[in-house]
């Protein structure tokens, strides 16, 4: 009886981790505004993002020199963007961005679609000397829409819910966790094949999440989708760096997981030696 009632708490402490770990890791990165920053901080570190934003900026740039009437050639605007990203005010107005962009979905305080304005970023020096060549002085804002207001998640305030639900729901699913694999060491006859039991359950949390994000990388397209061109390739370049924080989680999972099944093993077999 012991036996099937450590299996059962075994099965429950599987079931909780597979769901605790990725809610986890989303309400740490995501849904917390100071975790969200940090990744977006992160992300701004990466060549194709800066590249992405670049683009995006010189667009930007040569569309509001032309409409003063000057044929400009692209080249040096792009220059100047790739010199912005590149430098030190890039993460910190990028990270700004997106912690708008955060409160955006998640306040449940804005109307309107997410739009931001690239007056702060065009205002950098490095595209300074490029505009006064032109004597150009910039407009009190110019924004660029990101996301449409179709559906029911991009639209203001589309998870506002889960800012609100997530950190108490996290907090259970992890006491959740933690009760069901106490329970599940209370009630086996061996402490140590228990212990190799719930570091199996990590292997294959760890082993399944890797297969979830493949997964969840097909449903996740049609929402990026909304987005086009540049604007597209910079949430993709978000989406690259989430998905690189989660599998960090993952890993962490299989190596404590594994941990554990060596350390069980090894109980096991010392319990083992002194019966005998």
């Amino acid at each position: 009886m012991r036996g099937l009632t450590a299996a059962l708490f075994w099965l429950l402490a599987t079931a909780a981790l597979a769901v605790t770990l990725p809610m986890a890791w989303a309400q740490c990165n995501l849904v917390d505004a100071g975790g969200y920053a940090r990744l977006a901080q992160k992300a701004a570190a990466q060549p194709a993002l800066q590249k992405a934003v670049a683009a995006e900026l010189s667009a930007q740039t040569v569309q509001l020199i032309r409409a003063t009437g000057f044929n400009i050639d692209p080249s040096p605007v792009r220059q100047a963007a790739a010199e912005y990203t590149a430098g030190p005010s890039f993460p910190r107005q990028f990270v700004q961005v997106n912690t708008d962009g955060h409160a955006w979905l998640l306040s449940g305080e804005n109307t309107g679609p997410w739009e931001i304005d690239v007056v702060p970023m065009l205002s950098d020096p490095a595209f300074a000397d490029l505009l006064s060549d032109y004597n150009i002085g910039l407009p009190a804002s110019m924004t660029v829409p990101l996301t449409p207001t179709s559906t029911e998640v991009s639209r203001p305030g589309g998870l506002h819910r889960i800012a609100v639900w997530g950190p108490t729901l996290s907090l259970v699913l992890v006491a959740l966790t933690g009760l069901c694999a106490v329970l599940t060491l209370a009630a086996a006859r061996h402490r140590g094949r228990a212990l190799a039991g719930l570091g199996v359950s990590g292997l294959l949390v760890g082993a399944g999440g890797w297969s979830g994000i493949e997964v969840a990388r097909r449903y996740l397209n049609p929402l990026l989708n909304q987005a086009t061109g540049d604007i597209r390739r910079i949430a993709e370049a978000l989406v690259d760096v989430a998905e690189s924080s989660l599998h960090q989680w993952l890993n962490l999972t299989l190596t404590v997981g594994g941990g554990m099944v060596l350390i069980g093993v090894a109980v096991a077999l010392l319990g083992t030696l002194r019966k005998s």
